[in-house]
């Protein structure tokens, strides 16, 4: 595995996205992942990227998107971040807000069953 370089110049903005999460990243913090069986950390610094959320032992990033998402530059950014990312290893799963709204249960799902493939593949 790759070493994640750690950016220390954005540790701070990491601190205040924790302390400002959107309501969609509040609802999966504190209604799924805070309390998941594998530790998950969110607002992680990895690069030069802040991630939403990011569990160590399966390798993965967990991105929540909200509409600025969806604008031309930051479709080109989020696939240029994500090939980033996808070098050091990682796998990266993106849910819009809409889908934490309205999905809920799925995503969690979504999120438990990627998590548990990756442990079985370890094993």
């Amino acid at each position: 595995m790759l070493h994640r370089k750690h950016n220390k110049k954005l540790t701070p903005i990491a601190k205040t996205l924790r302390k400002n999460m959107t309501p969609q990243e509040r609802h999966l913090w504190y209604d799924f992942l805070h309390n998941y069986k594998i530790r998950i950390l969110h607002q992680k610094v990895i690069d030069r990227f802040v991630v939403d959320f990011y569990c160590r032992q399966a390798n993965l990033v967990i991105e929540i998107d909200g509409g600025q998402h969806f604008r031309e530059s930051e479709i080109s950014k989020d696939k240029e971040r994500t090939k980033i990312l996808n070098s050091y290893g990682l796998k990266v799963i993106r849910f819009t807000n809409s889908e934490i709204d309205k999905n809920f249960e799925a995503v969690c799902a979504t999120i438990d069953r990627t998590i548990q493939k990756y442990l079985c593949t370890t094993e």
